[in-house]
């Protein structure tokens, strides 16, 4: 744990949406910093889990900084697709992320594997892995999630990635009909952050 408090932190990705909800979490008076300042393109991420991606990308962007930096990890797992996306969630969008085919690309693959699945439950879920590094060394890392299902159809235009097909437990709207405020309070990334907290 470190000594003194954290005043400055560089937030580790070039996703405006992520970067807008870690934010929205972080204590007010921590000055944020982003990799767009720098210019800085992000790292290979060849970890075999969230929380191996997210120390790749914590530590590369503090080590070309020199700033305490938090990084995310995070992607939807369906159990009918054999957790996938999973750390490939952003992948399945293409080159340039676009989550509008990576939404066509979970309906299809949804479609192969079970022709009626539009009347079932899937099963799904947001996985967030958060860690602070500085330099070369991990500070924390912690992983949090939330259960739900897929939709059966894109609805809502809050949110970012997946936001659109995925509706929490026990609740009727998807994430990208929510409004901000109320997402952010319940969403992986949140859970991740109750336990990230202390480190800040």
């Amino acid at each position: 744990m470190l000594k003194q408090k954290i005043n400055k932190l560089l937030i580790g990705t070039n996703n405006k949406g992520k970067l807008r909800e870690i934010k929205s979490l972080l204590p007010k008076n921590i000055k944020i910093r982003s990799t767009s300042e720098f210019n800085l393109k992000s790292p290979i991420e060849n970890g075999k889990t969230f929380k191996e991606n997210s120390l790749i990308k914590s530590k590369y962007f503090s080590k070309k900084t020199g700033l305490l930096c938090l990084s995310d990890d995070s992607g939807l797992e369906i159990d009918l697709l054999n957790k996938n996306p999973g750390i490939y969630s952003a992948r399945w969008g293409g080159k340039n992320s676009d989550f509008n085919k990576a939404i066509r690309r979970v309906y299809r693959e949804l479609n192969k594997k079970d022709k009626n699945w539009k009347s079932k439950k899937i099963k799904a879920r947001f996985i967030c892995a958060l860690s602070i590094s500085y330099l070369n060394k991990k500070i924390a890392c912690v992983l949090g999630k939330v259960e739900g299902q897929i939709s059966k159809q894109p609805r809502g235009g809050n949110g970012f990635g997946y936001d659109p097909i995925f509706i929490p437990l026990k609740k009727r709207k998807t994430f990208g009909e929510m409004e901000p405020s109320q997402k952010y309070k319940m969403d992986h990334r949140y859970q991740a952050f109750k336990k990230i907290r202390k480190f800040l």
